[in-house]
């Protein structure tokens, strides 16, 4: 039973007596909790008796003195962000040297130095910061060159940086990281020209990509036909003298060489469109004629009609193939 009442009291005790004993410090100025990347600034009567920034539990008493029991009460305590911030400026308006109307888009960092100087140097160091930044911008990247500004982008934010740092430093509120993340045209009219000029270009180069490949086909064909033509003019005149070793090859055996351009001319007759008559042999032409045109007449004018067909000649029409 004394365990489980000790036990009660423990909890109690530790869940609301320990936090409401630290409010209560905290209240009367005993101590105070600074978080991470936090500072605590104390005022009285217009003087800032402390600044504290570094993270964890601080007694007020030695550094305070005995104001630190009214500091809360009758001063004022500033708690101030010292994290890091960033900020983008979109298209601050720049000339190149040419005249060409730009836009820069500039991002930058910053964060507190000083609190004290970041409470009663600047009412608004943050916007005064990027007005700083701004006209820094405008100055100092103005009248450039349009193929550095599109171009060397680190050295231009390296330069805004030197000329913004010493000035916000000023104010409590030092400057960071400066990058040039954007270079634009603003003129919309120059923007279609532009884009009309780069069509018209890539249509050029694409012409003369195709004119030279045209080009190289038509040298390279004329190159084959021309060895092709040597080629066959190479063959053509060794053709004669292969014929004429072959011919006197076969005009050694009479027999063959008779049934040779025997076979030849008969290939050369059925090659030809011409008609052609096959008489037997022991008939002249004109008696078959004759006989045929005879048997022709009484055949066909006979009582009962019948056809007879002639005897001879034979008469074949042949084309050819």
């Amino acid at each position: 039973m004394t365990f489980l009442i000790a036990f009660v009291l423990s909890f109690i005790f530790s869940w609301t007596l320990v936090p409401m004993t630290s409010a209560l410090a905290r209240m009367l100025g005993v101590y105070v909790i600074v978080p991470e990347r936090q500072c605590v600034v104390y005022m009285l009567f217009g003087k800032v008796l402390a600044t504290i920034d570094e993270p964890g539990i601080h007694f007020l008493l030695p550094r305070l003195g005995l104001s630190a029991f009214i500091v809360n009460w009758l001063g004022s305590r500033h708690v101030i962000d010292m994290r890091l911030d960033q900020q983008y400026q979109r298209s601050q308006p720049v000339n190149s040297e040419e005249g060409a109307p730009m836009g820069i888009g500039i991002w930058f960092e910053m964060f507190i130095s000083d609190p004290v100087a970041y409470l009663f140097k600047n009412a608004d160091p943050r916007g005064s910061l990027g007005a700083n930044v701004s006209n820094s911008t405008v100055r100092c990247l103005s009248n450039l060159p349009l193929n550095a500004m599109l171009i060397n982008r680190h050295s231009m934010s390296s330069t805004v940086r030197d000329e913004v740092s010493p000035k916000s430093h000023e104010w409590g509120y030092r400057l960071g990281s400066v990058y040039i993340r954007k270079v634009h045209f603003r003129d919309v009219a120059m923007i279609r020209q532009i884009e009309s000029k780069v069509v018209n270009r890539l249509r050029q180069v694409t012409s003369a990509i195709k004119q030279d490949g045209a080009n190289q086909v038509s040298i390279i064909t004329s190159t084959a036909e021309r060895r092709a033509a040597i080629e066959f003019a190479k063959a053509s005149a060794l053709r004669p003298q292969l014929v004429g070793a072959a011919l006197k090859e076969v005009s050694r055996d009479s027999e063959v060489a008779s049934a040779l351009f025997a076979i030849l001319e008969t290939q050369k007759a059925l090659a030809g469109n011409g008609r052609i008559t096959l008489i037997p042999p022991g008939h002249s032409l004109l008696e078959q004629s004759l006989a045929a045109e005879v048997d022709g007449v009484s055949a066909v004018g006979g009582a009962d009609r019948t056809e007879v067909q002639p005897a001879v000649p034979v008469v074949v029409e042949t084309s050819g193939a």
